[in-house]
């Protein structure tokens, strides 16, 4: 049976749009042990590239801010602790009543 709202379903989106910035970034991570648990999904950027990391977070009839604080309270970004560019974390939800949602914030080092 198909289904097409859920988190797998938001995973091969998050995955597809991979294709479209293949030049600047190496192929993504997927529940990639971290912190204290597993990040979604992680891009990071190929070598000599001015993009950010990405540690993106998925969630299905949960808040967008909620999976950001996920990934802070899982300390997901932390492995990226001696990487020196933009990190940037990721939460996308989708909710039957209000659709997609996404919030994009900068990761804070520790420092």
């Amino acid at each position: 049976m198909l289904k097409y709202n859920n988190e797998n379903s938001l995973t091969c989106t998050v995955l597809m749009a991979y294709y479209s910035t293949k030049a600047y970034y190496m192929n993504p991570l997927l529940e990639l042990p971290s912190g204290k648990g597993f990040a979604d999904v992680v891009y990071l950027p190929k070598r000599d590239m001015d993009r950010p990391a990405l540690v993106v977070e998925l969630k299905w009839n949960q808040s967008a801010k909620g999976a950001i604080a996920q990934i802070k309270d899982k300390q997901y970004a932390d492995w990226l602790e001696g990487y020196i560019g933009k990190i940037l974390l990721v939460g996308i939800s989708y909710d039957k009543k209000k659709g997609h949602t996404c919030v994009i914030e900068e990761y804070k080092l520790n420092i």
